[in-house]
């Protein structure tokens, strides 16, 4: 038979809809998720307890004080679960669901028994729509009305909608044949027959027909769910996709309870508008009179009504008081304003842990945060719709290679916030003669003939099935088993448990590997290709929507030190607590929400010493300059008041002893300053390195060709005049310049050392590289020269200059006591080499007498530091 491409018919006409009838699926978009806003607004506007009250009184009305008691204590517990707003999201779907649903069957189910012909034609839609997977509904519901309640809403109707039509089919039809004869001969016409005859007879039947349309609704919440429609149907979907025991119990609890309420209330609805139904109902009871009788009560309907207007108008009420209760931004930082941002994410640790993380940020901001968990297919089509603002782990460029592809022209690629990834094949430490994919060829049947993978839909899936088996030879000798992240993991967890070999799919970063000693298997073809990217990518014009967060996103980074202790504090959380797991995490990283979300203007916290005097020298070495007046902004910014002076080294360090100064920030040790440590021992205080080891060298410019080496100097001399331009005679370096570096490589006499200052000498390499001349200098490591040029430091392989310093901040005896914090922060004080370079430019740039305005500068221009290296806790 010739292949018939029914798929991409639908394909097509999927796609011609969505170009040419976009106006009407907004406005189904409008009417439906303006019915679900409205009937949420009303189940969610109160006090839980107090609404519990209000569907209690209804249960009462309708059922009895009794199960009015027990409809009020399931509703408490679903409260006590932490679940009634997802409860009520779920409540307000159903019954919206079920309200369209039944304003639709009812009429077709009518004109159904009324002509044959009608009920053979919509037989077998119904079957259809009752058949289909239910799944399949959401693909043309996301497509068309982005994730969210509308798909979840849609795929509800028509699931719903066959038992409604058959129902008040079946109804209608059952009724005597006699008694409509008896209508007609009484000359009633067809439409007083119906209404006054066939639908009390048949209202029984279609009253079943409306349960079993409700109870099919409420059995669609996790595909709702799947959609992005939120409720109780989100929390079955995490449990489900992320292996949450608990989780799963917990929801699952509190949608049998919403089922019993509503399978319980609509049978007595039923009962009450049927006059056959009412008749039951007063037979039972005149039976049940004496016995019981308070357990029966039912109050009448001007009681109900009362009460639950009551209560109703009373939660309203402290729902209003309370209204302004909610988290706040902090003074400064309210930067959202109540903005929305709808955040989603797939359910892999990294996108977790970063989207309640930004959930966090976001919030401490002022935005009003919506988060959803989806599948990959629905969260690209939602953010490139616009209804999801952005997500943060796409996988680029070869994992979600092909929702990219698809959706490029609507996305904005914020950038990589974490890199390289590596994706591979991983077994337990205990399978002995497994380090490689190639040596899993010939032993399937150890392994079960099974590799353990992730969901269907996961790019690595797709490269395993078609590049990693067959560059191994491993097709046909294993099954690839397609499941869930979740489930993955459990399985690895049984397995090594049981000390079974198991092979499964595995990524970097992954807190597996903190947690199980496991052996990722090489791969020498390289069959996995190169390692990925995980970007964020926004909705298109998200940028424009809100630059702000935009740029926040765009220079977000992790490393994998820090997303690991964050996914490991979120999974110490437990599950439901993941935002409580991010809080724990950012007080451990004090500063980082600073740094992450930074606010122009914001109040600077005051350190707990604030209000201190701090008495700082410095001698106008480079470094010491640019660490003194950065430390001056900081401690001014903490409440401090830095006093600063320059002194020359012997001065300072005698300054230091006697307590005249607090500290000074550039010691160099163990060496260059070790006569002044020496004399003063016992009277100062090592605080430790913040920069090191150092280096002396000698430098030449990138564009001097095949001198990359001290060796390479020889036989070159005439090129470079003879000559190395040095410092001040005076200084350490210039005599093992040449005591030691000249003679070690061989260039005493082919080469001068000039004797100048090291502002001359930098004056020279200046000249010389704006004429682009061979120079070759004396420089040492930091220094902000090569944060200003291309330059290149010439290898010492013969170690002729001797090993690098460390440079120390150094104190007074007692500082650490006077100063308890200060002394914590200057202990923690690190700054790299591209950091420090970098501030000294600045330096250089503001000229002298701006030094601490240049500092400034720099500060501002990395948003975060100061809390990097003066946390204040809360």
């Amino acid at each position: 038979m010739p292949r018939l491409h029914f798929g991409n018919w639908i394909e097509d006409l999927v796609g011609w809809l969505q170009s040419h009838l976009t106006w009407l699926f907004d406005l189904v978009n409008t009417v439906l998720g303006g019915m679900y806003d409205g009937a949420n607004a009303v189940l969610g506007g109160g006090e839980p307890l107090l609404m519990a009250g209000v569907l209690a009184v209804i249960a009462c009305w309708l059922r009895g004080l009794l199960p009015g008691a027990l409809a009020f204590v399931g509703l408490a517990l679903i409260d006590s679960l932490g679940l009634w707003d997802d409860a009520m999201d779920t409540l307000s779907l159903v019954l919206v669901a079920s309200v369209i649903t039944i304003v639709f069957a009812v009429p077709l189910g009518i004109w159904a028994a009324r002509s044959e012909r009608v009920g053979a034609q919509l037989r077998p839609v119904l079957d259809v729509m009752q058949t289909m997977p239910a799944f399949i509904y959401l693909i043309p519901g996301v497509m068309f009305f982005g994730v969210g309640t509308t798909p979840g809403l849609l795929a509800t109707i028509i699931f719903a909608m066959p038992p409604g039509v058959r129902m008040t089919e079946l109804g209608i039809r059952q009724v005597d044949g006699e008694l409509i004869e008896a209508a007609e001969a009484f000359g009633t016409s067809p439409r007083s027959t119906l209404a006054r005859v066939q639908l009390p007879l048949a209202l029984p039947t279609i009253m079943a027909g409306v349960n079993q349309v409700i109870m099919l609704a409420l059995s669609m919440v996790v595909i709702g769910g799947m959609a992005g429609a939120g409720g109780l149907g989100e929390q079955v979907y995490s449990a489900i996709t992320q292996l949450k025991v608990g989780l799963a119990a917990e929801s699952g609890v509190a949608v049998v309870i919403l089922a019993m309420y509503l399978d319980r209330m609509t049978g007595a609805l039923g009962r009450r508008v049927s006059p056959l139904g009412r008749r039951a109902a007063a037979k039972a009871a005149v039976a049940a009179a004496g016995r019981f009788r308070l357990a029966h009560y039912k109050p009448g309907g001007a009681v109900a009504v009362i009460g639950v207007v009551i209560l109703a108008l009373v939660a309203g009420g402290m729902n209003l008081a309370g209204s302004g209760s909610g988290k706040e931004a902090a003074a400064g930082t309210d930067v959202g304003q109540g903005k929305k941002i709808n955040i989603g994410y797939i359910p892999w640790d990294e996108g977790t842990a970063t989207t309640y993380l930004w959930k966090e940020l976001l919030e401490q901001r002022g935005y009003d945060t919506d988060v959803k968990q989806l599948d990959p297919g629905p969260l690209y089509s939602g953010v490139a719709r616009g209804d999801i603002d952005f997500q943060t782990d796409a996988w680029l460029p070869t994992t979600h290679k092909a929702y990219w592809d698809k959706y490029s022209s609507q996305l904005d690629d914020m950038g990589a916030w974490y890199g390289p990834t590596s994706l591979e094949l991983t077994v337990p430490s205990y399978v002995k003669g497994v380090d490689s994919l190639a040596d899993l060829k010939g032993r399937g049947k150890e392994f079960g003939g099974k590799i353990i993978g992730i969901e269907a839909s996961a790019g690595m899936m797709g490269t395993l099935n078609k590049s990693v088996l067959k560059a191994y030879g491993l097709d046909g000798e294993y099954k690839v088993v397609s499941s869930s992240t979740s489930s993955m993991l459990a399985e690895l967890d049984r397995s090594i448990k049981k000390r079974e070999p198991v092979v499964v799919t595995l990524w970097s970063p992954h807190w597996a590997y903190g947690k199980y000693d496991l052996k990722k298997l090489k791969d020498p073809e390289g069959a996995w290709g190169e390692g990925e990217q995980i970007h964020t990518v926004a909705h298109k014009g998200f940028a424009e929507k809100d630059p702000t967060v935009a740029k926040w996103l765009k220079d977000f980074k992790l490393t994998e030190q820090q997303l690991t202790g964050l996914e490991n504090d979120i999974r110490a959380a437990g599950e439901g607590h993941e935002q409580d797991g991010v809080r724990a995490w950012l007080k451990k990283n004090p500063g980082l929400v600073n740094k992450l979300a930074p606010v122009a203007g914001a109040a600077k916290a005051q350190g707990k010493d604030a209000g201190k005097t701090v008495d700082m020298g410095y001698f106008p070495w480079d470094e010491a300059i640019a660490a003194t007046y950065l430390w001056q902004n900081i401690l001014e910014d903490r409440g401090y008041k830095p006093n600063v002076k320059q002194l020359d080294p012997g001065p300072l360090y005698t300054s230091l002893a006697q307590g005249q100064m607090d500290v000074q920030l550039d010691g160099w040790l163990p060496t260059t300053h070790k006569e002044y440590v020496d004399r003063f021992k016992g009277r100062l205080e090592d605080l430790g390195a913040w920069y090191g080891p150092t280096s002396l060298e000698l430098t030449v410019p990138s564009y001097v060709k095949g001198v990359d080496s001290l060796a390479d100097l020889k036989g070159r001399g005439k090129e470079f005049g003879g000559k190395i331009i040095g410092i001040e005679a005076s200084a350490g370096m210039m005599g093992t310049l040449n005591k030691s570096v000249l003679k070690a490589y061989g260039l005493d006499g082919e080469y001068k050392v000039v004797s100048s200052s090291t502002s001359s000498m930098l004056a020279e390499l200046d000249r010389s590289i704006k004429k682009r001349e061979p120079v070759v200098v004396t420089l040492w490591s930091p220094h902000w020269a090569y944060g200003k040029y291309d330059l290149k430091k010439l290898k010492d392989p013969e170690g002729a200059w001797g090993e690098g310093e460390q440079i120390h901040t150094v104190a007074k005896k007692g500082f650490g006591q006077e100063f308890p914090e200060l002394g914590g922060w200057l202990k923690d004080f690190k700054l790299t080499e591209d950091q420090l370079a970098s501030l000294e430019v600045e330096i250089q740039k503001g000229g002298a007498g701006n030094e601490k305005e240049s500092a400034r500068r720099w500060m501002d221009a990395r948003p975060g530091i100061e809390d990097e290296l003066a946390p204040v806790a809360g």
